[in-house]
């Protein structure tokens, strides 16, 4: 009897682990492609050009990524705000977008290593000079809702002396109500509002940063074998030297 109670047990432990077996990768490709969330307006990282189709570095980089991995990548525009939610929904696979890692973030995601640096800065207007953080005082600042600008500025010790803070759906109509005067300054990514005024040339930013940080890819949390297959394939590409050749494109050198 000792010995028939021990196989079922066994056998009963079998069927759970295997119930909890992490499959995100087997899964991938089994159904051939991995869907992408993304805000489409975050430009250069992921964003729709002017024929509509969502081109970036991020872009490029996830179907790289997918290639290797043989299979696609699809993308699907989300809310920023909700963009976790709609992860931890299996709405999406993947959240690929410049998203900061953040202890906040890991609490609820799974990140890859950062796979390229950032800064969160002030961008002002041409008209009313570089901003510093303490210049932010009696201030309109915009920043997008959930960002890690709108985390950074909700950090620093200025936050209290700020006359308003507004937040956007996007970093796109934070910087067009601070061309149109609307707002004093707008925080956010360097490398996205640089990009965003590479060709207008109408706003300054700071030297300071209020944050430094790095980006990462976001997965569930119990999908290890997807994360790691997704930094293997990046760790292949920058030894190759087609990560260099993909940032140069979008970045510059």
């Amino acid at each position: 009897m000792k010995k028939i109670i021990m196989i079922m047990v066994m056998m009963l432990s079998l069927v759970v682990t295997s119930f909890g077996a992490d499959r995100s990768l087997e899964d991938v490709k089994k159904k051939g492609y991995f869907t992408v969330g993304l805000d489409a307006t975050f430009a250069p990282m992921g964003y729709r050009d002017e024929n509509g189709e969502i081109v970036g570095f991020d872009i490029d980089l996830a179907k790289e990524v997918a290639n290797r991995m043989g299979v696609e990548a699809k993308f699907r525009p989300c809310e920023w705000d909700a963009i976790i939610f709609d992860l931890r929904s299996k709405n999406i696979d993947m959240v690929w977008n410049g998203m900061t890692i953040t202890p906040a973030r890991e609490k609820q995601v799974l990140f890859t290593k950062a796979y390229l640096s950032n800064n969160q800065i002030i961008f002002s207007r041409k008209d009313s000079g570089t901003m510093a953080t303490a210049d932010l005082a009696g201030k309109v600042v915009g920043v997008q809702l959930g960002s890690s600008g709108a985390q950074a500025v909700e950090d620093s010790s200025i936050k209290s002396e700020i006359k308003e803070l507004k937040k956007y759906a996007t970093n796109v109509e934070a910087l067009m109500d601070l061309e149109a005067g609307r707002l004093d300054a707008v925080v956010m990514d360097e490398v996205s509002g640089k990009y965003y005024n590479q060709k207008k040339s109408t706003l300054n930013y700071s030297v300071e940063n209020l944050a430094e940080e790095g980006y990462g890819v976001a997965l569930r949390k119990q999908d290890k074998t997807l994360t790691d297959e997704i930094e293997q394939k990046l760790d292949e590409m920058r030894a190759d030297g087609t990560f260099d050749k993909i940032k140069e494109k979008w970045l510059g050198k």
